[in-house]
């Protein structure tokens, strides 16, 4: 059964400024994380934005935070290795953009 699709905000902490910004200011920006509910009854999450991203949590809301913190992970060592590697998609966050609320009722 397929859940749907959420956004997930990264926090980017940039080396070098971008104009209007200050300098070494984070920038927060969005990747697209697709979550599936398994037979087992737990969440798969992927993202097409960050090639190597692939986590399972209990709950939705898990889910969403694994993946957080996988992908700020794989952004680091993307970054701190300068290799070669699957280009990631990311896009920035404009002034106003939709978010889905996850809630457990």
């Amino acid at each position: 059964m397929e859940i749907g699709r959420c956004l997930l905000k990264l926090r980017i902490v940039l080396i070098q400024p971008f104009p209007f910004r200050v300098k070494n200011t984070p920038m927060e920006q969005i990747a697209k994380l697709h979550i599936e509910k398994l037979p087992e009854g737990v969440y798969l999450a992927t993202s097409n934005d960050i090639p190597g991203l692939v986590v399972q949590g209990r709950t939705v809301a898990e889910t969403i935070e694994i993946a957080r913190d996988v992908a700020q992970k794989l952004l680091e060592d993307q970054s701190e290795h300068q290799t070669p590697q699957p280009m990631m998609s990311l896009t920035n966050i404009e002034d106003t953009f939709d978010y889905p609320l996850v809630l457990g009722i």
